[in-house]
């Protein structure tokens, strides 16, 4: 088992910056690719980015890229998300998930997920 929690949510105003962080326990994290999603009300969870367990493989959604960045290190069992330039379409709840599958764009393709942090961009 793999317990995710994300952390760094909250209110920013457009044009912000905020970092989101999930800290995962457990199972042999460093082998697990990671990704963020994010769900808007009334709206199906949305891929926003993806990080293979090494960290040399990225996939970011074409909403995010240039905006968004996502790293990990395995020492610290952390994955981050650093937003900046964010627009008011970014609010939602974000989630990491984890899973043992490459490039994988669905939330339901990977084995493990955190609770979520909300993430509000006021205009």
């Amino acid at each position: 088992q793999v317990q995710l929690v994300e952390s760094g949510g909250g209110l920013v105003q457009a044009g912000g910056s905020l970092r989101l962080s999930c800290a995962a326990s457990g199972r042999t994290f460093s082998r697990y690719n990671m990704a963020w999603f994010r769900q808007a009300p009334g709206k199906e969870h949305e891929f926003v980015a993806y990080i293979t367990w090494s960290g040399d493989w990225t996939i970011y959604a074409d909403s995010v890229k240039g905006r968004f960045t996502i790293s990990t290190d395995n020492a610290k069992n952390t994955v981050w998300l650093q937003m900046n330039s964010l627009k008011p379409e970014d609010t939602a709840v974000y989630y990491c998930a984890a899973g043992d599958r490459m490039g994988r764009l669905r939330m339901d393709e990977y084995d493990y997920r955190g609770q979520g942090t909300q993430v509000t961009v006021s205009s």
